[in-house]
């Protein structure tokens, strides 16, 4: 997240997260704690490179903790700290960023990178200088054609977010390694990239930074293929208390079409909030850039669970589509052409693209 201009006026919800922010930086400063950095993928193409990144405080002698296994609300139990001078180093070329408000980093540098994965090196200067930390980025060559962006609650893993009782419990409550995936849907990514293994895989999510590690920890576990997750922060914004998730999703649905106009997207997520609103205003502003969508229906459980109804939201339906169980699934193909499947899970998803051949040899390449 890049520094507010200082010409922009800040909420005074922004001002006081700030505030106490400062305050509590400068006592931990004085017990010890220094700025460090945790390092979140980032991507690219070989001329420039999105680093994206953190600049927490750490007591002397912890270990970075994003790589450990843990409870969820220790995750959001961090003091971040903005205004910290760092280096960037891609490639042969050193730039010099500052942290923003909450400590985030997201930048867009200059780069000469070959596609394919690269590192680029983020090291916190002026106070003496921190230890390198790498930070993993995926480079999107020209000639790549495929894309796939996912969601990621209640589409790789099951979150029944976000009633706020359920969301508290899982996200604060939960151990890590007790969560579960949705089943099959992990095949569906590794059969998706089989069909194009240079696939540029994104996964979107409403959920906070702070669990970037856990999430990537989870993913890996289950086999689900490498790339950036795109998260957001559930801090005040510099316009009001709350920021919306819907915006955030739907300008980063817009900048990766925008950002990589060589590829077409496989779109994936569920019915339980406003996936499939979302990726249709992207199929009616962009159709020549998505080769397809699949959502995954909520079961009627989940459903009220995830909103307190037991069918989808309204911008989530879809007209004429059969509500069926597990292994049923709907193929809708609008004027657009771009087709629409659905179903309860990763395993049904497939099973029906494989019935209308959509992996069969190269149809996944434009």
């Amino acid at each position: 997240m890049p520094p507010s201009p200082p010409d922009v006026v800040l909420h005074r919800a922004a001002r006081l997260e700030d505030a106490l922010n400062r305050t509590a930086a400068r006592v931990l400063h004085r017990r010890g704690w220094r700025p460090r950095v945790i390092a979140y993928t980032g991507y690219g193409t070989p001329q420039w490179v999105r680093v994206l990144a953190r600049v927490l405080l750490a007591p002397p002698g912890v270990a970075d903790r994003s790589t450990v296994a843990m409870r969820g609300w220790r995750h959001f139990v961090s003091a971040k700290v903005g205004g910290v001078p760092l280096r960037v180093q891609v490639g042969e070329q050193a730039q010099m960023v500052e942290s923003g408000r909450g400590g985030y980093v997201d930048v867009v540098l200059p780069a000469q990178l070959a596609p394919g994965w690269s590192q680029v090196t983020v090291t916190i200067t002026g106070d003496g200088d921190s230890d390198a930390v790498q930070a993993p980025v995926r480079i999107v060559g020209p000639d790549e054609r495929l894309g796939i962006i996912s969601d990621i609650d209640d589409t790789v893993l099951m979150t029944a977010l976000p009633r706020p009782l359920l969301a508290f419990w899982n996200t604060f409550v939960r151990h890590e390694e007790s969560r579960k995936p949705v089943p099959g849907m992990a095949e569906l990514f590794r059969t998706l990239r089989a069909a194009d293994p240079d696939a540029f895989v994104v996964y979107v999510s409403t959920g906070a930074w702070n669990v970037a590690p856990a999430l990537r920890r989870f993913m890996r576990r289950l086999g689900f293929p490498e790339g950036p997750l795109l998260l957001t922060d559930w801090g005040p914004t510099p316009e009001g208390w709350f920021r919306s998730g819907q915006d955030h999703k739907r300008a980063t649905l817009r900048r990766l079409v925008d950002e990589f106009p060589q590829l077409r997207w496989v779109l994936v997520g569920d019915d339980g909030q406003h996936d499939p609103a979302l990726y249709d205003e992207i199929v009616w502003a962009r159709p020549g850039d998505v080769r397809m969508v699949a959502v995954r229906q909520l079961a009627a459980a989940e459903q009220v669970l995830t909103h307190g109804l037991p069918v989808p939201l309204p911008s989530a339906r879809e007209p004429d589509v059969h509500q069926g169980d597990a292994h049923q699934v709907d193929v809708q193909r609008a004027g657009d052409s771009v087709p629409r499947v659905r179903g309860a899970n990763g395993h049904a998803l497939l099973a029906e693209l494989r019935r209308i051949g959509l992996l069969d040899d190269d149809t996944l390449r434009p």
